[in-house]
């Protein structure tokens, strides 16, 4: 089977239809790839029409990890329909996740937990604050990218998350890109792509 999937997953306060983008970009490098950007399970704590995937309000470096830990299965809900509709329930090594902020953290925690042993993890200006034990799939390839200027997520995070992973035995890297804030770049989105071809290339 060559199809693959691609699931976007959007930061907090934003929607699925924010990342939608991406893959439209993608589909020439990725033209076996079907894309979808879910909206997160939980309506934004700031209003508005955004979505999250678990609550910032009073958030700590101490309570963050329970709070991912408390958004698992709400985020599973969301997760398991999508690759089920595409029948790839059997076939996880044709699935990639593709992060940004809160859902970088999302994706993260799904394959170190080892719930998610997907193809590849595509992160972008995320951290890895689950808590263990960490049990990932070691076919998962990570790539983790981050601008060097980001106010909200220091890039030091994805260096971390980098090292960390690789000590759990995950091929994973990591690209930090001077100047660039809180966002993806052009830049950015074409790593980003190049590493998604290489990861889902067809098997025959």
């Amino acid at each position: 089977m060559n199809t693959s999937l691609v699931i976007l997953l959007h930061g907090v306060g934003s929607n699925g239809a924010d990342l939608a983008g991406l893959g439209q970009l993608w589909r020439q490098q990725l033209p076996e790839a079907r894309f979808v950007s879910p909206d997160a399970p939980f309506a934004f704590d700031g209003g508005g029409a955004g979505r999250q995937w678990f609550s910032l309000a009073g958030v700590t470096a101490d309570n963050r990890p329970a709070r991912v830990e408390a958004a698992r299965a709400a985020f599973d809900g969301v997760i398991a329909p999508i690759v089920a509709a595409q029948g790839l329930e059997d076939r996880l090594d044709r699935v990639a996740l593709v992060g940004f902020s809160q859902g970088t953290i999302m994706a993260l925690d799904a394959v170190v937990s080892g719930r998610w042993p997907v193809a590849a993890l595509l992160g972008y200006s995320g951290r890895l604050v689950s808590p263990g034990p960490f049990a990932p799939s070691p076919r998962t390839r990570v790539a983790l990218i981050h601008g060097g200027s980001d106010p909200v997520i220091p890039p030091a995070e994805t260096t971390d998350a980098a090292t960390r992973l690789a000590a759990l035995g995950i091929a994973a890297g990591s690209t930090i890109l001077p100047g660039l804030g809180h966002t993806i770049s052009r830049e950015g989105a074409e790593i980003g792509a190049a590493f998604l071809a290489a990861s889902l290339a067809p098997t025959g």
